[in-house]
């Protein structure tokens, strides 16, 4: 049997148990096994016998192949020794896999069981005649195998087992030598920190030392400079104390152009010391030290000399720089010239000679941020101290350039001699002044943002407008009439124009203006008041910012409002009224006497329904205009809800004021309704009244003559006035509008029950006459009822009752009473209409029932 491999991982499926033996039956066979079983005497141990713990996680060896060391396998019968197996630790180490191991232990005694060569095994010999085939062949084979395969593997754990423990003493002696190298070096390093602290401590002083031993070269070196710095001033301030105007005499340094910013420090020293030096020599004198500092006079007045020379000096280098552009001689001079009066003199005259200041030409205010731009990147890279050039230069342009501007665009025009409407009127200045202001604002951020110092730009830019600001009220005020009056006199235009093209009544009598409240009552005219009043806002609260003032300059301007609206308003219901006036001239006018003849009659009654249309139309036209008084009212308490409550609000009893003075105005407009509400129902209750003289006969309540049934129709006047409430109430059911509706038609109600029941008392009533009033009754009652008014329907249902005296028997009116005894007095009076009323003896009747 050839040698394999034990690195070979077998991948063939191996079935478990693979020698179980079936159990022996006594009828069955003996066996004929071509392979001797070896039963030892005594149990061997297994390979799992060894190894109890074959399940866990297997060492980290690995399995490397085994070439050659494992021989042909020998028979059965033969001792174990003989098996040429020989296992080594190296099989071991690496990736191990008992798998491997046992496949490659048994591939070669069952070649049948490999997955990949199994095909090219050849099937096992026949059985005897009469044998049983052996169940497992080779298990004599694979118990030789495994025992010498287990001795070999404990002889390779003791192996294992002893290099162990060698290993673990080696460890323990290295590790005993190490900690003793340990414990060594600690003491080394604690020696060498107690060095490096006492180094570290004596560096410290010597440092400490050197600290002040350099402070006190650097205290004694600024002493010598500062005695040098002092005997050179003294020197130089005796060189300008020798002769008075003599400036020839003097140090090279103050006439050396190279160093001119040293001497330009020096000299400020010295005019500084030199001046406060005859300051004090001035108050000794006035204690009698008269000769305490002589002489200095004579430097002051030289130094102040040479300073203004060494100034205009700087400046004209200054200024050619300038010219050239060169930036860093520019800075170089600003830097000096700093020296004097903080530079004040270098910074005024670089702004001054700017050429946005020395061209007088109109230029935008677009041009000017541009060009302060431009000239702040010159600042910032020329002086010291930009800051301050800044703030010189923006303010400036604001009082040359941007007033220069504003006296051009604003000619303030006189209130005195407003200019005419079509020049634009007072709107014109006041749109522009608003425009400027916005547009001035606009300028003055932008220049702030790019720089502008400690100026207090939004201070500035509001003391240009001052004067504007001062009379903007009036102003505001008066534009906003002569807007008003200028519209007016439009629509006067216009109604006089079409008031000839008609040829109306008011035309003929020669009135002013006389046309249909329509063309003179718009509720788009009142939308133009609130327009301009809004607009006008708009200005307010853009050129105001304080609330104080806000609040106040808001409450004047939209009380001119409050008077544009009442008055036009009451302009226009006094003119409807007019209408309802001269429908009632009119009506009196033609009025039918008792007594004239037919034809007379016959005009005058074609004049009276003339008449009655033309108070029809003027009843219309009043309703139309009251209707469009309660939209413009409505618009403008919109118009003080959304605009006008905002700015009013943060100061106490500004709102409070303005509803009052809105109260008051709508109470004017109010009035004038009411008066031509009450003017409308006496126009309906004329033609009412009209036409139950008309129509009413006084054979419409009484029994027919000629025997025929009686009529239980309405009444043709009651048809009439039924006709007519209805055509001309219906402009007022859609003209007024909440208590205002309710209130008309609760008048319009009484009026008409106490005109029927004044009507009635002039007939006498039969019995079918009764029923032929009840029915018109019905009828009133019915139409009544869409006033939606519950004590007018009381009424005409007391009505409808109380027609029952004509209709019942004279002695069941006692029982009418007692249901409703309120209208016992109004009941007496038409009992006595009843035609049977003296037949009847009636009265006897009705004294023994008030008796009662």
């Amino acid at each position: 049997m050839p040698a394999r491999s034990l690195g070979g991982v077998h991948r063939g499926k191996i079935r478990w148990p693979f020698f179980v033996l079936p159990p022996p039956t006594a009828s069955a066979a003996p066996l004929s096994i071509p392979c001797r079983l070896v039963r030892p005497a005594q149990p061997e141990p297994s390979l799992l016998t060894h190894f109890p713990d074959h399940t866990q996680t297997p060492l980290p060896l690995s399995l490397p192949d085994l070439p050659g060391r494992l021989a042909a396998m020998p028979p059965a019968n033969d001792p174990p020794a003989a098996l040429p197996l020989t296992l080594d630790l190296e099989d071991f180490k690496g990736d191990f896999s008992f798998d491997a191991l046992f496949g490659n232990l048994v591939d070669e005694l069952l070649p049948e069981f490999r997955g990949d060569d199994a095909a090219g095994v050849p099937p096992p010999p026949p059985p005897l005649l009469g044998a049983a085939p052996p169940v497992f062949p080779a298990v004599d084979e694979l118990l030789g195998l495994f025992k010498h395969s287990c001795k070999e593997l404990v002889d390779l754990r003791r192996q294992i087992d002893k290099r162990l423990q060698n290993l673990k003493k080696e460890v323990a002696t290295q590790d005993a030598k190490h900690r003793k190298t340990l414990g060594e070096l600690e003491k080394g390093v604690d020696g060498l920190f107690d060095s490096f602290a006492r180094l570290d401590s004596r560096i410290s002083s010597v440092g400490q030392t050197a600290a002040k031993i350099g402070d006190h070269l650097q205290s004694a070196e600024s002493q010598r400079e500062t005695a040098s710095q002092t005997i050179d001033l003294i020197k130089y301030l005796m060189e300008f104390n020798s002769t008075p105007g003599d400036l020839m005499e003097l140090s090279p340094l103050f006439s050396d152009d190279s160093r001119v910013a040293e001497a330009a420090s020096i000299a400020q020293k010295l005019r500084s010391f030199a001046e406060e030096d005859v300051g004090r020599h001035g108050v000794a004198s006035a204690v009698g030290s008269a000769n305490a500092s002589r002489g200095l006079e004579v430097a002051v007045a030289n130094l102040q000399e040479y300073c203004n020379e060494l100034e205009n000096r700087l400046l004209s280098r200054f200024d050619t720089a300038s010219q050239r552009r060169e930036l860093s001689t520019m800075a170089e001079c600003a830097k000096i010239l700093s020296q004097f009066n903080r530079g004040t003199s270098a910074m005024q005259h670089y702004v001054a000679t700017r050429p946005m200041f020395i061209d007088r030409r109109a230029i935008l205010y677009k041009e000017i941020a541009d060009t302060v731009r431009k000239e702040a990147t010159t600042i910032m890279a020329v002086f010291p101290s930009p800051n301050e050039v800044m703030s010189i230069l923006v303010q400036r342009v604001l009082e040359q350039r941007v007033t220069a501007i504003l006296d051009k665009l604003l000619i303030r025009p006189s209130l005195a001699s407003l200019p005419p409407i079509e020049e634009g009127g007072l709107l014109h200045y006041l749109r522009v002044l608003a425009v400027a202001y916005d547009k001035t604002k606009e300028l003055a951020k932008e220049l702030q943002s790019i720089g502008c110092g400690d100026l207090d730009i939004e201070g500035l830019t509001e003391s240009i407008y001052v004067s504007h600001k001062d009379e903007y009220t009036e102003f505001e005020q008066a534009s906003v009439r002569q807007l008003y009056q200028s519209k007016m006199a439009e629509l006067r235009a216009e109604a006089r124009q079409q008031s000839d093209s008609t040829g109306s009544i008011g035309r003929a009598k020669g009135a002013s203006v006389t046309t249909s409240p329509q063309q003179l009552l718009s509720v788009t005219v009142v939308n133009e008041f609130v327009r301009w009043n809004e607009e006008a806002i708009s200005r307010c609260t853009l050129l105001f910012s304080q609330p104080t003032t806000v609040a106040a300059n808001v409450r004047s301007i939209f009380a001119c409002l409050l008077d544009q609206v009442s008055q036009y308003l009451t302009e226009g219901l006094d003119r409807a009224r007019e209408s309802l006036n001269e429908a009632a001239v009119m009506r009196d006018k033609y009025g039918i006497g008792t007594s004239v003849s037919r034809r007379l009659a016959a005009a005058a009654a074609s004049a009276a329904e003339a008449a009655a249309a033309q108070g029809e139309s003027s009843f219309r036209s009043f309703m139309i205009a009251v209707q469009r008084c309660a939209s413009s009212v409505a618009i403008l308490q919109q118009y003080f809800s959304n605009t006008i409550s905002r700015l009013l609000l943060p100061v106490d009893g500004a709102h409070p004021a303005a509803c009052e003075d809105m109260g008051s105005a709508v109470s004017v407009v109010e009035a004038a309704a009411h008066k031509g509400l009450l003017q409308c129902i006496d126009t309906v209750m004329c033609e009412v009244e009209r036409l139950l003289s008309s129509e009413q006969k006084a054979t419409d309540y009484r029994s027919p003559d000629d025997g025929a049934a009686p009529d239980h129709r309405p009444t043709n006047a009651c048809i009439r006035i039924v006709a007519y409430l209805s055509r001309v109430l219906e402009v007022a059911f859609s003209a007024l509008e909440g208590l205002n509706k309710q209130s008309f038609l609760t008048e319009l109600g009484n009026r008409l029950h106490k005109g029927l029941l004044n009507h009635w008392q002039k007939f006498t009533f039969s019995p079918s006459g009764g029923l032929r009033l009840k029915r018109d009754i019905t009828e009133y009652g019915e139409f009544v009822r869409s006033f939606n008014a519950p004590s007018i329907d009381e009424k005409f249902e007391l009505l409808g009752i109380m027609a029952n005296v004509f209709i019942v028997a004279p002695e069941s009116l006692a029982s009418l009473f007692e249901g409703s005894p309120s209208i016992r007095k109004d009941a007496l009076r038409f009992i006595q209409l009843r035609d049977d009323y003296k037949t009847a003896k009636i009265a006897s009747m009705l004294n023994s029932i008030m008796s009662e």
